[in-house]
């Protein structure tokens, strides 16, 4: 897990401005900061947090052997050895999956990717031709932004490229964001002049003729349409479950510390059981957090697994005191608009991992896309968000200017599947739930230098799942219908058949009452702000009010006017 930066460009600054785009994102690698610089046509760097083979010798940026090709890498390759066997007329220097991709490019060309199990987005300069290849994994687990502006830039966070630009908000983004909880399309970010690879796709571009070129090479509808679902349930579950064992397997390859973050739903406490098999007598660490707010823990449902495993468990406190300096921490990390007070909480999991000397952890992530978990799926309503009643709505639209409200485009998301459930599966998978999950995870986990993994992210697992009949999904009022009979197997009945709980902190509570203050200044910084003609500040001051009066149902607007002014300096040049 690393940062990756680059600059196609004959400008005589590019060295120099590579350098602080690196600086600016060392948090990602802290272990080692790499620079290759092809005078008068590229810089390529690299910011290294050392998994596998962590000698200098597989420091980056890579040169394979004859010189010509340059390789920055952010990822891990899982499959890398097996890979590593079908490469011919190669002599490895070093042990790392970096290398072996690099040599899979020199055998395969650009096709190479589709042999690649893994998270990863890497860019590969030639020196004889002036061009550069650049992919991104099947499911954006790995970020890849750039910029056309001055030629080419690429880097793995937002605050690289904005070093040496102004970029202006990109207000349809914004606007989409306030009315329908939209983060922006594949290949949006909430900047105007930064954009994101989207995941699955890879990119071209050629120094002289300035020509770039995006191209999808992960087809996931047509191998879904192509692949025969399992008729036979038993079967199903089999060949899933084989294929998690292996998954988990694969991504306990790494030759630093590892451990798993643990909450208390189901997809979690599998990992756990999954893991005790595959290494039953080794104390690998898991980690959850808590609030002390017995309404929204999960303790009491984790420590009943742990009991079970007898794996140690760290139990990670966020206090409602820590909120306002850790919210401004994790929004500077973000770049964007996040997820809320869950997501503060999850990020303390990171930082007393790192603080620990732990480089990677598991986690869950993943099996409500693939097994239709979330409790919309039930109802079949057009919702994004976990926990809303039906006929409520998470925005609050009159707080918007009637003019900026014009900008905003409802998201109309593809359908290519017969069935309702996999197009709104695959809008969550592509669009909306676990793109934004992605963003925040790997920010908060390279805030504190530490590697996310997630098993059940396996394009394999994702496939299979998904193809499975709607019946093997939803049953009744049961969502995640397979999985949950895989998961009695190894975890208590009381778990594997518990339903999902949406919210795991106070957050609504907090903000109506311990952090109103706090709140109230944010607000109050929006009128002062580039953000202020977005607001009609009237509507805005009484929807504030009639929350704290107790018309609370859910906060996710009241968090959406706080990231907002947090987000604040990140465009203080357009005041």
């Amino acid at each position: 897990m690393c940062g990756i930066a680059g600059i196609i460009s004959n400008k005589a600054n590019s060295a120099s401005q590579l350098q602080e785009m690196l600086v600016a994102q060392k948090h990602r690698g802290p272990d080692h900061t790499g620079f290759y610089e092809d005078q008068g046509f590229a810089c390529i760097g690299h910011n290294r947090l050392s998994i596998i083979d962590t000698s200098s010798n597989a420091n980056q940026p890579f040169k394979d052997p004859s010189g010509r090709f340059i390789l920055t890498f952010n990822g891990e390759i899982y499959n890398y050895k097996e890979l590593k066997s079908r490469v011919q007329d190669y002599n490895f220097r070093t042990t790392s999956d970096t290398e072996v991709l690099l040599a899979l490019y020199l055998q395969y060309g650009k096709d190479c990717i589709q042999l690649l199990n893994g998270m990863f987005s890497f860019a590969i300069w030639d020196i004889k031709n002036k061009k550069l290849f650049a992919a991104r994994d099947r499911f954006g687990v790995k970020p890849f932004y750039y910029s056309e502006e001055n030629k080419f830039r690429f880097s793995s966070e937002i605050k690289a490229l904005n070093l040496h630009q102004k970029t202006a908000p990109n207000k349809k983004v914004w606007s989409s964001y306030f009315l329908h909880g939209s983060y922006g399309m594949p290949d949006e970010t909430f900047y105007s002049g930064i954009k994101q690879l989207p995941a699955g796709h890879y990119l071209e571009y050629d120094f002289s003729s300035e020509a770039l070129t995006i191209t999808k090479w992960y087809n996931f509808e047509e191998k879904i349409k192509n692949r025969n679902s399992i008729k036979k349930l038993i079967n199903l579950k089999e060949e899933y479950l084989a294929l998690l064992k292996d998954s988990i397997k694969l991504r306990f390859r790494a030759d630093v510390p590892l451990a798993f973050n643990l909450s208390g739903g189901v997809d979690s406490s599998l990992l756990l059981a999954l893991v005790d098999q595959f290494k039953p007598d080794t104390d690998i660490n898991a980690f959850t957090f808590y609030t002390g707010d017995k309404n929204y823990d999960e303790l009491p449902w984790v420590q009943e697994m742990i009991r079970q495993t007898n794996k140690p468990l760290q139990k990670v406190k966020l206090s409602v005191n820590e909120i306002q300096d850790l919210a401004l921490k994790i929004s500077q990390h973000q770049d964007e608009p996040f997820g809320g007070i869950p997501t503060l909480a999850y990020s303390k999991i990171f930082k007393t991992a790192s603080e620990q000397g732990i480089k990677v952890l598991l986690d869950g992530q993943g099996m409500d896309e693939q097994w239709a978990g979330y409790d919309y799926y039930l109802n079949q309503q057009n919702q994004t968000i976990q926990g809303l009643k039906k006929g409520s709505s998470a925005f609050k639209k009159e707080v918007i200017e009637k003019e900026f409200q014009a900008l905003a485009i409802k998201p109309n998301y593809p359908t290519p599947f017969k069935s309702k459930i996999q197009n709104t599966q695959y809008r969550d998978l592509f669009y909306t739930k676990l793109p934004r999950a992605l963003r925040f995870n790997d920010r908060i986990s390279m805030a504190f230098s530490t590697e996310l993994r997630e098993p059940f992210l396996d394009y394999r697992l994702i496939e299979l799942a998904f193809s499975a009949k709607d019946e093997y999904k939803i049953n009744g009022n049961s969502t995640k219908h397979t999985l949950r009979q895989i998961a009695a197997e190894f975890i208590p009945k009381n778990t594997s058949y518990a339903p999902k709980r949406p919210l795991q902190t106070p957050q609504r509570e907090w903000i109506g009452n311990d952090l109103k203050d706090w709140v109230a200044t944010e607000i109050e910084h929006l009128k002062h702000s580039i953000f202020s003609e977005w607001f009609d500040h009237r509507s805005l001051k009484l929807e504030w009010e009639s929350y704290l009066n107790g018309n609370n149902q859910n906060s996710f607007y009241i968090w959406q006017w706080v990231n907002t002014a947090l987000l604040i300096s990140k465009f203080d040049d357009f005041e």
